[in-house]
């Protein structure tokens, strides 16, 4: 079993939680970790094991040892990574939002096809017990035909101008940071929508902070969809079928609940805990896909990721949500 070298750009609170589930992992090596702050570099590393630090990204994407660069930097500066590190024939895998639009998504994912390297959008909840159970049922079709899908992610969060999730240099808003759970739900359940309608409330920054969303479908089936900075609705997904209603939830801890509420039946209920918080699903499927020799998840491919951003346009483009400097 190969065992490989994985690089961090951008240490910070989610590559913690990401890292977490690597150590979890035998063929992984914990190698080195790239920041701008040299120090916080080199406090992660210390922190988690990792043997190199690095000062800059640069530095980190030319150590020809590395093999995978999970990217956790702010959603604004994912292309510039992601093509930083292809371009020095790493294995990437971005955090959410992949990009902040369609076009910089289109431009990476060519990148990867050009160099033959792997490149994949860390997509947590495909992965995830939960999930894959739900798509289980779902396929099996006992719970008949998907009629409506209403799925929300909201948490409150003080307001701060300089704070990545309010500022809108960084892609800063609920629809890139939490809003892409339920946008994955419909679009992993339902399909890619005919209609999209949304309407946003904004921050004094210009930020989105709240957005309600309607996928329409040309079969008669809806989504509505729900993210926020400013209310406590919690995490969760309610499917309404033909013969029964699925509802999966989870915690901020990552566990995981399922009740499969048959008509006429009791409900039954699922709980999950995965360890490491369920992160080291994606590594594993890194790993695999390398040892496979692709350059794409058959989890995640690219024509699922080209597929989400081409709906959060379309959404963004609904609500009035526009990134200053950035092509939309």
């Amino acid at each position: 079993m190969k065992k490989y070298k994985w690089g961090i750009l951008a240490p910070g609170k989610m590559a913690a939680k990401f890292t977490r589930g690597l150590k979890l992992l035998e063929n992984v090596e914990l190698y080195a970790v790239g920041s701008r702050d040299p120090e916080r570099s080199r406090q992660f590393a210390s922190d988690f094991g990792f043997k190199k630090s690095y000062g800059s990204y640069e530095e980190l994407a030319e150590d020809e040892a590395i093999d995978i660069i999970y990217i956790a930097s702010p959603h604004s500066h994912h292309f510039e990574h992601t093509m930083l590190c292809l371009k020095n024939k790493k294995a990437v895998l971005c955090e959410k939002a992949f990009a902040l639009n369609s076009s910089e998504a289109e431009e990476m994912i060519a990148e990867s096809i050009r160099r033959g390297v792997f490149l994949m959008d860390a997509l947590w909840p495909p992965f995830q017990p939960a999930y894959k159970k739900t798509m289980e049922i779902l396929k099996a079709g006992t719970a008949g035909k998907l009629i409506h899908l209403d799925a929300r992610f909201s948490f409150q969060a003080p307001f701060n101008a300089d704070d990545r999730k309010f500022n809108i240099s960084l892609g800063g808003g609920s629809l890139l940071d939490i809003g892409i759970y339920p946008v994955i739900d419909a679009l992993y359940f339902m399909g890619i929508p005919d209609e999209v309608m949304a309407k946003a409330l904004f921050s004094e920054t210009g930020s989105e902070e709240s957005i309600s969303i309607i996928f329409g479908y040309n079969d008669g089936r809806m989504a509505t969809l729900y993210s926020s900075f400013r209310t406590l609705a919690g995490i969760g997904c309610d499917l309404f079928c033909e013969n029964g209603n699925l509802f999966f939830s989870r915690e901020r801890d990552m566990s995981q609940k399922l009740v499969v509420a048959m008509n006429g039946e009791e409900p039954k209920k699922q709980s999950y805990l995965p360890e490491g918080m369920g992160y080291h699903f994606e590594a594993m499927e890194v790993m695999k896909c390398i040892d496979e020799g692709k350059i794409q998840s058959d989890v995640v491919p690219h024509s699922f990721t080209m597929g989400l951003m081409n709906t959060l346009d379309r959404i963004r483009q609904s609500a009035g949500i526009i990134f200053p400097g950035r092509n939309s």
